[in-house]
């Protein structure tokens, strides 16, 4: 079994067939029929199902085409690097969505500059989300809101400040006895900032508050600027939108700084998540021992 093999492998199964595959690789239909037959062989089972004319993919065949996948990537990563080339291809990213208003336009932006032939694929989500979608290789690597799991490698990149919010004329709010019956706005089951606001709010506290669940800061904002709720959100968040008219409140210290993670699966850091860990974290390396500790341990005042 070599690399070519699992190729010819792949692209059968994703065209679907051996005609599409073998004009897909330039080569002829026999060739193809070969190669599947010969791969086959050498690993003693049965990849494909043949009904006639047609292959259905058989359940070793889709255990093997997980590995071929992450294999062909593999050596593709290895040969860029031994070469020196720069990083090309496609970048699975994922992100926070207030990571993506506030962080990252300056960091994609000065990253398309350097790195022309990489393209980016962005996807948002919650926290748990994306952490679970870097685990289940849907992205290449992700910037999440906390520290993850042992399984994965994670650097520390962007400092947050978090900060209550409520409409102009809500009274003061110093500690979760000031929100009354009041509702709290938040994204869905996942958000760590989400996680936050609970633990401030105290275990009574959270299990009778009322929740307003929305997937857009923007949303989110606006909403408790015309008195549906509070909020906790990343000032980052607030500085893309100076015009809108909300209280910021400042709670205990101990719930108001986040540290954004890049993270990455272990022993899969491909060039191009190679080359983005790099840009990110070149202007934080002063702050690096302080951006290691988690939520629940840094400090910060508010506005």
């Amino acid at each position: 079994m070599d690399i070519s093999d699992l190729q010819v492998f792949k692209a059968v199964v994703e065209e679907g067939g051996i005609i599409k595959a073998a004009a897909r690789l330039h080569r002829v239909p026999s060739n193809v029929t070969t190669r599947v037959k010969q791969l086959e062989a050498s690993l003693g089972v049965e990849l494909f199902h043949r009904d006639r004319q047609r292959l259905y993919l058989s359940a070793t065949g889709e255990l093997l085409l997980g590995y071929a996948e992450r294999l062909i990537q593999l050596a593709a990563e290895a040969r860029e690097v031994v070469s020196g080339a720069a990083p090309r291809g496609v970048l699975k990213l994922g992100t926070l969505e207030s990571t993506a208003a506030s962080q990252l336009p300056r960091v994609l932006a000065e990253f398309h500059r350097r790195y022309p032939e990489v393209r980016v694929e962005l996807t948002t989500g919650t926290n748990d989300a994306l952490v679970a979608a870097v685990l289940e290789r849907r992205l290449d690597a992700a910037f999440a809101a906390e520290p993850p799991p042992r399984s994965l490698e994670f650097t520390p990149v962007f400092a947050e400040r978090l900060v209550v919010i409520s409409s102009p004329d809500h009274p003061p709010i110093t500690g979760s006895r000031d929100i009354g019956d009041t509702s709290v706005i938040a994204f869905p089951e996942g958000c760590a900032y989400r996680r936050v606001m609970q633990r401030w709010l105290g275990r009574r506290h959270s299990a009778a508050m009322r929740i307003l669940e929305l997937n857009s800061y923007h949303a989110i904002v606006a909403c408790v600027a015309s008195g549906a709720g509070i909020a906790l959100v990343p000032e980052s968040v607030l500085d893309t939108m100076p015009n809108t008219r909300i209280r910021r409140h400042e709670i205990a210290k101990s719930y108001t700084r986040i540290t954004t993670p890049l993270i990455w699966r272990p022993g899969e850091i491909s060039p191009p998540v190679t080359a983005l860990r790099a840009l990110v974290i070149a202007p934080s390396k002063p702050r690096q021992d302080q951006q290691q500790r988690s939520p629940a341990q840094a400090t910060s005042g508010l506005r």
